[in-house]
């Protein structure tokens, strides 16, 4: 299965330098994988408009990158565009790498324009669907692809091995430049225009104005399993994704392995991705079927009300005859998605959502507990400055805050300035563990509805286990916000809705097969509780993978130090590291 995604044409330019590492009489450990990222600007045409995207090496979407678990990555990213540039690999854990984790301002400063920088990391206990993206302002809007991590030589799946598999990857079709889209809601403190099109591949479908010859097909051959690996890479929204008169079985969610679950539809988030199989029909159906993806919103402000469909085509058997004309006239099946806010299924289907829990592939669940942390996330406000008019609620600016802090990102790189001692004016170490003011946090809101900034971290020592409630709050509206943190996976044991009781609801914890991510869904109007293992040296960034929060200052970040060993230490930064 390997051969057959590394014979793809998105590998024609990858050098593979074999370095066999032999351990006495064990087989090869792993082998380094050299990929060069051109960024550079590609004309592309999407809704009857053209314009200049920026590109990984002139594709969209990004090139595929393709590893096993225990391979060594090199990946260099030469800069040819006039932004700058960072680049994170969302979901590699990143032991003892943060340097290559790519937030801009928290592991390193940005790629400027003529320069590169060559990302190192080791893939460490990790197999299956991740991805890749900017991450620096909304520049992932087309700067995304996926990376397929494919188990150690010998090992099987823990399901049926798939005939075929596919990366399907969700994103944003914006038709003016969201850079200036995010620069404008910025400066007038409203929220910022939406999307025009979502689409799969790259494609928006013929759904869409004059996009008909821009849709996806997925051709399948009938009686076979094909493994569909989906990515949400979309910059705002949470996706429902079903495929007309097809179930799809559900077997891992965020590169972890899950009890196998059949389900016609799935909810999936930013920053999210879930394998699923697909099983085809055992007879030639004379028929083609709908696969659509539409928002799941529970938000107030605006969104891209529409939606992206491609299509699944059986490939008709030898005996088969039908001219070029039925087969356009062949019936075409829709899908029938939930409803835009239709929580319920959200909720069913994210409880459904198990670790293997098995021999080989156990869920490590930290069972007591070091750190107790209770964060809000939710909207805010902040004045206007003066002179201006504001186009946030009644004439302020829309903000985003945890523990109503909206996070100010330093002007050098959060990592080098712990490294190396030098925090003074970059940081404070005392993010607070709780908020400072209780309240009724999913009632009637209060009236003050300003935060307060800063960059405050917290700082955790090294292999302490964490317990972590995120609790939504009503200001401005409930909604849900899918969380994502950097440098870990974490068990989600509770989720609920409502405020957060700290004397009943941890007595409802699953602590046996809770299932491992590393992008939660906070849900619209509650909470949810998650643990992790504090066993990477470095500094993490935690924040909404909704794009337009994490603009507004939804996010933060963790210190995790040094341990004793020095395998527990994170080493110093490499020689090319970018300077602010």
């Amino acid at each position: 299965m390997g051969a057959s995604l590394l014979r793809s044409p998105a590998f024609l330019g990858v050098i593979f330098s074999f370095v066999t590492l032999c351990l006495l009489a064990e087989p090869a450990l792993g082998v380094t994988r050299h990929y060069k990222f051109d960024i550079k600007l590609q004309n592309v045409t999407r809704l009857c408009n053209t314009k200049s995207i920026i590109s990984v090496n002139g594709k969209f979407p990004g090139p595929r990158i393709v590893a096993r678990e225990g391979d060594q990555l090199l990946i260099k990213v030469m800069n040819h565009v006039q932004n700058n540039i960072s680049i994170h690999w969302h979901g590699i854990r990143q032991l003892r790498s943060g340097w290559a984790d790519g937030p801009a301002y928290i592991t390193q400063c940005p790629i400027q324009t003529g320069q590169s920088y060559v990302y190192n990391f080791t893939i460490v206990g990790q197999r299956g669907t991740l991805w890749w993206h900017a991450h620096l302002s909304w520049l992932r809007s087309t700067l995304y692809g996926p990376i397929i991590i494919l188990p150690k030589r010998g090992i099987p799946y823990p399901f049926t091995k798939p005939y075929e598999e596919v990366p399907i990857i969700f994103g944003e079709w914006f038709k003016a430049d969201p850079e200036t889209i995010i620069s404008q809601a910025l400066q007038t403190g409203g929220g910022p225009n939406v999307s025009d099109a979502y689409t799969i591949n790259g494609l928006p479908g013929p759904l869409y104005n004059c996009s008909a010859k821009d849709t996806f097909k997925l051709k399948v051959k009938p009686g076979k399993t094909y493994l569909l690996r989906l990515i949400n890479a979309a910059l705002n929204d949470e996706l429902f994704f079903s495929i007309a008169n097809h179930t799809l079985t559900v077997v891992e969610a965020d590169a972890i392995y899950v009890k196998p679950f059949e389900t016609e539809t799935l909810l999936i988030a930013p920053g999210q991705t879930t394998n699923v199989l697909l099983k085809t029909k055992p007879q030639y159906p004379s028929a083609a079927f709908f696969m659509k993806a539409r928002p799941y919103v529970t938000g107030q402000g605006t969104f891209d009300n529409s939606t992206v469909a491609g299509i699944l085509e059986y490939e008709k058997p030898l005996n088969f005859h039908l001219s070029s004309n039925s087969i356009k006239n062949l019936p075409l099946f829709k899908p029938v998605l939930p409803a835009l806010n239709d929580t319920s299924f959200a909720t069913s289907f994210t409880n459904k959502l198990r670790s293997l829990a098995s021999t080989q592939f156990p869920a490590n669940v930290p069972q007591n507990v070091d750190r107790r942390f209770f964060f809000t996330v939710g909207l805010g406000t902040s004045p206007c400055e003066s002179n201006q008019t504001c186009q946030g609620p009644n004439g302020t600016m829309f903000q985003a805050s945890v523990n109503n802090i909206s996070f100010v990102m330093p002007t050098t790189a959060l990592l080098q300035a712990h490294f190396t001692g030098k925090s003074d004016g970059v940081y404070t170490p005392d993010f607070p563990t709780s908020p400072l003011i209780a309240f009724n946090y999913t009632g009637t809101p209060p009236n003050n509805t300003m935060v307060s900034n800063g960059t405050k971290l917290v700082v955790l020592p090294f292999n302490s286990s964490v317990e972590l409630i995120m609790q939504d709050t009503s200001i401005l509206g409930a909604e849900s916000h899918p969380l994502h943190l950097h440098g870990f996976n974490f068990f989600v044991v509770g989720q609920g809705f409502g405020n957060f009781d700290p004397n009943k609801d941890p007595t409802k914890f699953n602590l046996v097969d809770p299932v491992e991510r590393n992008t939660v869904g906070v849900p619209s109007g509650g909470w949810v509780a998650i643990r992790f293992l504090a066993d990477n040296p470095g500094v993490w960034f935690m924040h909404c993978h909704l794009e337009v929060h994490t603009s507004w200052g939804l996010k933060m970040a963790w210190i995790v130090l040094d341990g004793k060993h020095p395998n527990q230490k994170l080493p110093p930064p490499p020689a090319d590291l970018p300077q602010c």
